[in-house]
Formats: C-alpha cells, sequence, structure tokens
C-alpha cells in the first residue's frame, strides 16, 4: 500500500440535534459546500447520509468529505476565518461529531 503524495482527506461525522429541521441541516450543508469557494486550501467538498444496512452508524446520521493538498493546508483550513465561523454555526446544531483526516493509501 502507498500513500498519497500530500493528498489529505478531511472527513466529519455529524448527528444533528433533534430539533435542527430538514431545512436547517439543508441550510448548513450548503454553508459547509461554499467554504470551497472561500478557503482556498479546501480543493473538494463531498457529503452524503448514512445508508448503511449494518446499522452500526451509532446515530451519526452524515458524513461530509473534504480534500486538502496537505497538512499544512487542512491547518490553514482550520484557522481561517470563514471556516471558524461555520465550524461555530455548525457545532452549535449538533448533538455528536467526529473529525478524522487521512492520507489516502491505494
Amino acid at each position: 500500500m502507498e500513500e498519497a503524495k500530500g493528498v489529505v482527506k478531511h472527513i466529519v461525522l455529524a448527528k444533528f440535534k433533534d430539533d435542527v429541521t430538514p431545512e436547517k441541516i439543508e441550510e448548513l450543508i450548503k454553508g459547509y459546500a461554499n467554504l470551497v469557494n472561500l478557503v482556498p486550501p479546501m480543493k473538494s467538498f463531498h457529503w452524503g447520509k448514512d445508508v448503511s444496512a449494518e446499522n452500526l452508524h451509532q446515530g451519526f446520521t452524515h458524513v461530509f468529505e473534504s480534500t486538502f493538498e496537505s497538512t499544512e493546508a487542512i491547518a490553514e483550513y482550520v484557522a481561517h476565518p470563514a471556516h471558524v465561523e461555520f465550524g461555530n454555526l455548525l457545532l452549535s446544531n449538533l448533538e455528536k461529531i467526529i473529525v478524522i483526516d487521512y492520507k489516502p493509501t491505494s
């Protein structure tokens, strides 16, 4: 297995609070997706909802994946004012979150 040169994936697993409406969730997802336009180190963004038949999601319902060119780029993203502002908004609507950064291997 070979580790990808530079590329780093930023994975967020999220469980929204019960009182967060589907409309609010959609608004938050659009805000997250827009970070690609505001934070230069963020190269791509994808998201989806859990569809697993295994029922091992532990309550997490949404997955968000962003791509960066390096761990330094993620550090720049994390400190960027647009990310900080959005992150605080997102966190205030979540019951649980897991964040993992990894370098893909082939």
